[in-house]
């Protein structure tokens, strides 16, 4: 009796190790799956290959959801063109392809692996590829050679980060206007300028619904950038001038005081930005005690929170730029975090068309900005400013302009298909 009893116990140990392993690699296969975009059974695009997904023009971004905002404010303008060449939303990170489903009805898809890529590019015969930003991994994309490959970035700025040597594997780059292209000559070695196709700025030809309650006040906004991923890239004024222009600001009367900074700022690395920001969100919290309707705005689209402002101060950025282009007729403050005027003037020529803040205005600013915005004495350079970054665009004009080039570039690439040879021929085509 006791040998059928050990009998029964050994097979129970068995079936529980069999049964502990069998979960054991359950929980280490779903882990692995998630890593490659596979959860609770459902795949990702794990693996593409004759799949059909009907698009013209693919939208490709690379990133991580923290860059996200590059796309987010081109959506307005690719449902558009969507009624006029299917557009595809393309991602390489799952977790950015799971976030754009809360903000647009695009189609999207999830690509892991760089064959699925080019399956899917050939299989489906895209004809252009829009590019938002300066991704290692659009070069994974750039190398099918049947659609136009164009790089629209997403922002017009005087950030070094503007102009990349990579623009050079582009078939096109649309640039803002006269002022991009400059900056491509004066930035690029054996660049072909015939690249740069001026479009202006469609995103900011869309009809935003106010993000801000009008107010009876005088209303400014102080929007810094973020440090960028290197000091060359770094136009901050955060941890130099931010508290002293939010003081500043405060003193004014009949003022309500907005402080807007960069989404990346939030969330920064660097101690010093962390520290700057929270003061100046203290500062603001204060005044509530005394009944003031200053606010901090962590979140949501700049664009949409022009309108009710008097003024707006800023880092060489594309808030300057596309606050100048919306709002030519209000004061704009720029800041200057390395104190070289002469080569603020090269790398920012919209300094010369705006009051600075630096290290010798810094002590001065409660009584300067006052100054600064009420009398404004520089709106006639404001006007010639925004002719050298827009030309003579208007609301309204960047976006047909936009929708013309990607027409005309698609129509003369498909003249020239049928020299075309395929990435990788199937026996019906070979």
């Amino acid at each position: 009796m006791s040998g059928i009893i050990q009998q029964c116990v050994d097979a129970f140990r068995a079936e529980s190790r069999q049964l502990a392993g069998a979960l054991g690699r359950s929980i280490k296969l779903q882990e692995a799956l998630g890593w490659i975009g596979i959860e609770n059974g459902k795949s990702f695009n794990h693996e593409i290959e004759g799949i059909q997904i009907p698009g013209s023009v693919v939208v490709y971004f690379g990133d991580e959801p923290d860059k996200v905002y590059q796309l987010l404010q081109w959506l307005p303008i690719l449902e558009k063109l969507h009624l006029q060449h299917n557009v595809v939303l393309l991602f390489r990170k799952v977790e950015t392809f799971r976030l754009i489903r809360k903000h647009t009805e695009l189609p999207r898809i999830f690509v892991r692996r760089f064959s699925s890529l080019m399956d899917l590019y050939e299989d489906n015969q895209y004809q252009l590829v829009l590019y938002v930003n300066n991704s290692r991994t659009n070069f994974q994309s750039l190398e099918h050679p049947r659609p136009v490959h164009v790089h629209v970035n997403h922002g017009e700025s005087d950030k070094l980060s503007m102009v990349s040597n990579k623009a050079k594997a582009y078939d096109r780059v649309f640039v803002a206007g006269p002022a991009a292209i400059e900056r491509h000559k004066a930035r690029l070695i054996d660049f072909e300028v015939e690249k740069l196709v001026v479009t202006g700025r469609p995103q900011l030809d869309v009809e935003f619904e106010a993000m801000l309650e009008p107010s009876s006040k005088r209303t400014i906004m102080y929007a810094p950038t973020w440090e960028g991923e290197n000091e060359g890239n770094n136009y901050t004024s955060l941890d130099y001038y931010g508290a002293d222009i939010i003081s500043g600001l405060l003193t004014m009367k009949d003022t309500r005081v907005i402080y807007k900074p960069h989404p990346r700022v939030i969330d920064s690395r660097n101690l010093e930005i962390r520290q700057a920001h929270e003061a100046i969100c203290a500062l603001i919290e204060k005044s509530y005690d005394r009944g003031f309707e200053h606010q901090y705005v962590p979140a949501g689209n700049i664009l949409a929170m022009f309108d009710p402002l008097d003024a707006l101060i800023t880092d060489v950025s594309s808030v300057g730029l596309d606050f100048l282009y919306l709002c030519p007729e209000k004061p704009l403050i720029l800041t200057d975090r390395r104190q070289d005027e002469q080569q603020l003037l090269l790398d920012a020529p919209v300094s010369a068309a705006c009051p600075v803040i630096n290290m010798q205005t810094r002590a001065s600013l409660s009584s300067l900005l006052p100054t600064w915005i009420q009398e404004d004495e520089m709106a006639e350079e404001r006007v010639k400013a925004r002719e050298l970054y827009f030309g003579d665009l208007r609301r309204g004009d960047s976006t047909s302009q936009f929708f013309e080039q990607i027409s005309n570039l698609i129509k003369e690439r498909n003249s020239k298909l049928h020299l075309y040879r395929a990435w990788h021929p199937s026996s019906e085509s070979s």
